[in-house]
């Protein structure tokens, strides 16, 4: 008979109890849906249990299920930090490499650099994940990540590698259509796009002491990638950093000597792969090439 504390069925459920479905919990482990519900059912049957009640929105977790969590999610992040110290041994340079960024780093920035160390170490094998959300290192949803923040989660490596300076932009085709603004004034009477859910720009409006709600950008989207698209088609003056308007044609800087704030960029790691040959070489090409910009 299969051991009640089986780690596989331990480690299905905890991301069922995360999630919140079969189908979440098995795009998260790699693994097929129906093996997902096999390892929770197995569980169920060993510790003699029901685990999970069916809700609107999901999986509930019962109340046996509960007291489960705490000890599968210790034991989830044990056996995540014993493979990541016996990764951290591999002296060899071949292998994977996964690199997490935001979307809009994803997009417009990252793709030469990715490129440039594939042709100098082509038996590196590249991942990139664009996501705006924080992956978690521990569980080696990423290798390297790129934030606009200083990362906190414990057994991090991180550095501040440079601070991207941020412009607005416009298309040349809206400027030609409604005027090129000459003062902050002029600005603040035309077409902007912002975001939707995300106050990112709101607080910095605010700070700089521009007192707007949502309601004033005539554009929202969350999506940085969507959000840059939608500026470059003309619809309104939008952020972005310089390094990603200036580069693109058919857009101009809009009062190129407002100051705004710029967003710094760190690179983290797990502490146990930062002396991992090829996420060290990784890192180091990001980091040089990051402060070129």
């Amino acid at each position: 008979m299969a051991n009640p504390l089986d780690w596989t069925f331990l480690q299905s459920f905890a991301a069922v109890a995360e999630t919140g479905s079969l189908s979440a919990a098995a795009r998260r482990l790699g693994q097929s849906q129906p093996t997902v519900g096999r390892h929770v059912r197995a569980l169920e049957a060993a510790l003699g249990v029901e685990l999970f009640t069916r809700g609107p929105k999901g999986l509930i977790p019962t109340e046996a299920a509960r007291g489960l969590i705490g000890p599968a999610e210790q034991m989830r992040e044990a056996a995540a930090r014993l493979q990541l110290a016996a990764e951290g041994q591999d002296a060899g340079l071949a292998g994977t490499v996964r690199v997490t960024a935001s979307t809009v780093v994803s997009h417009f920035i990252l793709p030469p650099i990715l490129a440039a160390i594939r042709r100098s170490h082509p038996e590196i094998q590249i991942e990139l994940v664009p996501s705006d959300s924080s992956e978690n290192l521990l569980f080696r949803e990423a290798d390297i990540a790129l934030r606009m923040y200083r990362p906190t989660q414990l057994d991090l490596v991180a550095a501040h590698v440079v601070d991207l300076p941020v412009g607005l932009y416009a298309a040349t085709s809206y400027l030609d259509r409604v005027g090129r603004p000459r003062s902050e004034a002029e600005v603040m009477k035309m077409d902007f796009v912002g975001f939707d859910a995300n106050d990112t720009i709101l607080r910095v409006m605010r700070e700089a002491g521009l007192e707007v709600t949502r309601e004033f950008f005539g554009m929202r989207c969350d999506d940085q990638a969507a959000y840059w698209q939608l500026v470059r088609a003309g619809c309104g003056i939008g952020g972005m950093q310089v390094a990603v308007g200036d580069a693109e044609p058919g857009m101009e800087q809009v009062l190129p000597d407002m100051k705004l704030p710029a967003l710094p960029v760190w690179l983290a790691a797990p502490a146990a792969l930062r002396h991992n040959p090829r996420i060290r070489l990784v890192w180091d090409r990001l980091a040089e090439a990051l402060r070129r910009l």
